[in-house]
């Protein structure tokens, strides 16, 4: 983490509010990086945040807050606090591209309910970056229609280890291995993929922690790791 829109990033991705984070003047910093972290390669985010505001805005910063200048410290804590939140929300818009805000949209429609309240509130236990790779999908959704490959493409993304089967002998059916102990967050959020992506007329059958035996493959054929099917 290099810069301060990094930083929000990275704190958004983790599920933290960008809001929790309180950027300060650094009292010594280095002139060729923004942050001043204590430790350089530091991946950790600490609440308060030390910066370096002439690193790229020396011409905004150089008159506002002079050595000389004594007073008003907590307004200029709060308004250097502000103005760097807004700096960074300006960086990370200018490197958005058409796909983004039409990401950004839907997380929009979402948070308004727009795909109903149920939704609005299991999205709530996914963090930033899986919120944005569902939104991703639903654009996929509406371009492509395809229900079936963008369940197995969410599901993949949020549960490394799922494994989806598709049997259609005699009704249409998924078969869905998660991988991953259950629990109320996971059940959360494989309901919220499953409201979303899955084809009305599919039943389905979920697999949490012990995969179902297959004839002929070894690693699903282990005694006392097999769920009945």
């Amino acid at each position: 983490m290099n810069y301060i829109w990094d930083l929000l990033i990275k704190a958004e991705n983790e599920g933290s509010g960008k809001q929790e984070i309180q950027f300060i003047p650094a009292d010594t910093y280095s002139p060729y990086m923004e942050l001043s972290n204590e430790m350089i390669n530091t991946q950790t985010i600490d609440q308060i945040v030390e910066v370096n505001p002439y690193y790229r805005y020396y011409e905004i910063f150089k008159d506002l807050f002079p050595p000389e200048a004594q007073g008003e410290e907590e307004f200029k804590t709060i308004f250097f606090d502000l103005l760097l939140h807004f700096l960074a929300d300006i960086d990370r818009v200018q490197g958005m591209n058409k796909h983004d805000y039409y990401v950004r949209f839907v997380l929009k429609d979402i948070e308004d309910a727009t795909f109903g309240n149920s939704v609005k509130s299991k999205m709530i236990g996914f963090t930033q970056r899986e919120k944005e790779q569902i939104a991703a999908n639903i654009l996929r959704l509406y371009q492509t229609g395809e229900e079936i490959y963008l369940l197995k493409d969410t599901m993949k993304k949020m549960f490394k280890d799922c494994i989806i089967y598709l049997k259609c002998e005699v009704k249409d059916e998924l078969l869905i291995y998660i991988g991953q102990e259950k629990c109320a967050i996971t059940q959360s959020k494989v309901d919220l993929i499953l409201e979303i992506f899955l084809p009305i007329r599919f039943h389905t059958e979920i697999y949490w922690q012990q995969h179902f035996g297959i004839i002929d493959v070894e690693e699903t054929m282990q005694l006392d790791k097999i769920a009945l099917y």
